[in-house]
């Protein structure tokens, strides 16, 4: 990401990077929204909501009222320096006064800051590097992201003589360090413009170092989606693992609950319906037992009867009536066990369910990390001589 007040040299340089005139330049301020500048196979002009489907990750940006309408994309076929590797975010030029954004431009380039992997900060020596807007969001931006700034003072050959420079920077620099977020050890601003060989300067131009710190990010990038596409490879496959364990587990725990349910179930209804039994099997005789059932089942309903007839006899017959409430009550409280335990079995994965994750863990640990090693092995031979390896 690119900031800095208007006219500070932000789309000079995209232009200069790219080798190709994409963005307006001039003193005016002519970059009232944000621009993403990025490679693709054909030159393209993208408006708010396409460049929010290009960039979907960027759609937090719609809860920043009115900032869409003023988002825009341009595609464009370049392939200088490392251009199809970066994406550039062009920030509207800063201001102060009576100067009215459409939107909230302190938090959106404060939100975009902490999205971009690099914040320049252009600083024109032409009279409005102390911008106080520029100055507060570079403070608020350091706080959350100060390892991500780098300070430029552009357009440096317009600032005369190198008496001149020195005394620009050093406006610039006690100003910052007035703040204090912003006053540390080891400042840095390197002088930077756009190379014109019918304007030769003698002033120090250090624009190719802001390449080599691009492409410094770029590598670094690589090594951290590498790094980070491993910890997801051993993130997912941890994930899988365990959830197929806590799968199994609530197997056992629904087969337990299964039982106890069926168990208890089964014993307030059985224990019932042996109790009325007993009784209407000694309202009829064993010859009419053995005629309605047949005789095998009417010596079990007996011996079922007889059981049932001891413990009752054994009753006190004015404890009875309480009997029967409790034995009611014992009964009901058996049924209710058993439909709480038939409740009480957690979800469980499917066959196909089970076997999606297993594809996908087979997948992460046969392909994609096998995968990442070889891309890191061609990363790695690319930096250094191959027999180093």
């Amino acid at each position: 990401m690119i900031m800095g007040n208007h006219s500070a040299g932000k789309s000079s340089f995209i232009n200069w990077y790219i080798e190709e005139h994409i963005q307006k330049t001039g003193v005016a301020i002519e970059t009232q929204g944000f621009t993403f500048i990025t490679s693709g196979r054909k030159r393209e002009s993208l408006t708010g909501n396409a460049t929010l489907h290009l960039y979907p990750h960027f759609r937090p940006l719609l809860e920043f009222k009115g900032v869409t309408d003023y988002v825009s994309a341009e595609i464009s076929t370049s392939k200088q320096k490392k251009f199809s590797l970066v994406t550039f975010v062009d920030t509207p030029g800063l201001v102060d006064g009576d100067m009215v954004y459409p939107f909230d431009v302190n938090n959106a380039i404060i939100w975009f800051g902490e999205q971009a992997d690099l914040i320049f900060v252009f600083f024109d020596p032409m009279g409005q590097a102390l911008c106080k807007r520029t100055l507060n969001i570079v403070e608020k931006l350091s706080e959350k992201c100060g390892d991500k700034l780098l300070f430029y003072l552009s357009k440096a050959d317009e600032a005369g003589r190198e008496t001149d420079r020195q005394r620009v920077m050093m406006q610039i620099v006690q100003e910052l360090c007035r703040r204090p977020g912003l006053n540390k050890c080891g400042f840095e601003m390197p002088t930077i413009y756009i190379p014109n060989p019918q304007k030769p300067s003698r002033c120090e131009n250090q624009i190719e170092g802001v390449c080599q710190t691009i492409e410094k990010t770029i590598n670094q990038a690589v090594q951290k989606t590498l790094d980070q596409l491993e910890k997801d490879c051993d993130l997912i496959y941890a994930t899988i693992t365990s959830k197929l364990a806590q799968d199994r587990l609530d197997v056992s725990y629904n087969k337990t609950s299964l039982v106890r349910s069926f168990f208890c179930g089964a014993l307030g209804i059985l224990l019932p319906f042996l109790f009325i039994l007993s009784f209407l099997v000694n309202m009829v005789s064993q010859v009419e037992m053995e005629g309605l059932v047949g005789e095998g089942l009417a010596r079990v309903f007996s011996l079922s009867a007889a059981a049932v007839g001891i413990v009752w006899d054994w009753i006190p017959e004015d404890s009875q009536i309480v009997f029967i409430i409790i034995f009611g009550a014992f009964c009901y409280l058996l049924l209710f066990l058993a439909k709480y335990f038939a409740r009480q079995g957690n979800r469980t994965l499917t066959k196909k369910e089970k076997r999606s994750l297993a594809k996908f863990s087979d997948y992460v640990q046969d392909v994609v990390k096998p995968r990442k090693a070889k891309l890191y092995e061609e990363y790695l031979q690319q930096c250094a001589a191959e027999y180093d390896f």
